[in-house]
């Protein structure tokens, strides 16, 4: 893969500007956080509907209450995994997004039901949209929030670790496949090479590790177990996404941002890396 540098150009600018609204979100309340990837979440069901859709157009046909409920379920759940730091005087929102999810989703059954004729797998293709968007941000949204209960600041140290991991990993193995990738990762991406993988995980791993334990004083192996993690589910992340892309003969699943995609296009990697963090982090007793 020869290095393009126009479009190299093109997606730094774009991401500069993609940097600072993600910083801006993470660092400036708690409040911008959660109204950052809720902005997130929704953006990436608009758009998994939409590819969804051109897979299988019978999706394309279900009822706006169906479409909606599925979105705002999944929001419920983002709220239901957050924890008493975004009380509202006496208004929990942990409990007011358990309620709306468990609402939104009798109402998504019931719409398709009375989609007629009935089809169940158009509410499994939502029920998967659950579980590929909404469980992710919901448990990113619980790490940080259990990273500030546990007795220190560390909600936002654990999704930069993340989000590090998986920029730092994208861009280094884009620019070490340009110069030396020659093996072909997967034909579901052709572009993706097996020496900007590799290359891309373990500079990652390494200036992640260094960084968190040099900056913040965390231990160099579960960071560097984490990063692993992180990279390593974000390629699967990535390839999967190309697959629902390629199944939908698109090239981008949006266009927020030149040279990026949409949503799910500078997402997908997280998507699927946040489960997996949230997992070791719970088996290991660090933060959660």
């Amino acid at each position: 893969m020869a290095f393009n540098l126009q479009t190299f150009k093109t997606r730094a600018l774009t991401s500069v500007v993609f940097v600072v609204i993600m910083l801006a979100g993470i660092f400036i309340s708690k409040w911008t956080f959660l109204l950052l990837f809720s902005v997130i979440h929704f953006g990436c069901w608009v758009e998994y509907q939409k590819l969804v859709s051109l897979i299988d157009p019978a999706y394309a046909a279900i009822n706006k209450v169906h479409k909606y409920a599925a979105m705002l379920a999944g929001w419920g759940f983002l709220l239901w995994m957050t924890t008493a730091i975004y009380n509202i005087q006496s208004i929990s929102l942990h409990h007011a997004g358990k309620w709306l999810c468990i609402i939104m989703l009798a109402v998504m059954v019931a719409a398709a039901l009375f989609n007629k004729p009935f089809k169940p797998k158009l509410i499994a293709r939502s029920i998967l949209g659950l579980v590929y968007i909404s469980l992710s941000w919901g448990l990113l949204i619980n790490l940080y929030c259990r990273g500030i209960v546990s007795g220190a600041d560390f909600g936002w140290i654990i999704i930069i670790m993340l989000i590090g991991s998986i920029w730092i990993n994208d861009t280094m193995a884009y620019i070490v496949g340009s110069f030396i990738g020659k093996t072909p990762l997967s034909s579901i991406s052709p572009k993706k090479t097996w020496e900007g993988t590799i290359g891309g995980a373990l500079l990652a791993v390494i200036t992640v590790s260094l960084v968190s334990h040099f900056v913040f004083d965390i231990d160099y192996v579960l960071v560097a177990i984490l990063s692993a993690i992180a990279v390593t589910a974000g390629t699967i992340g990535d390839l999967l996404e190309s697959k629902l892309k390629r199944m939908a003969n698109v090239k981008d699943s949006g266009q927020i941002m030149p040279g990026h995609g949409g949503f799910l296009d500078r997402f997908d990697s997280l998507l699927l890396a946040t489960p997996f963090a949230w997992l070791y982090l719970y088996l290991v007793q660090h933060f959660i």
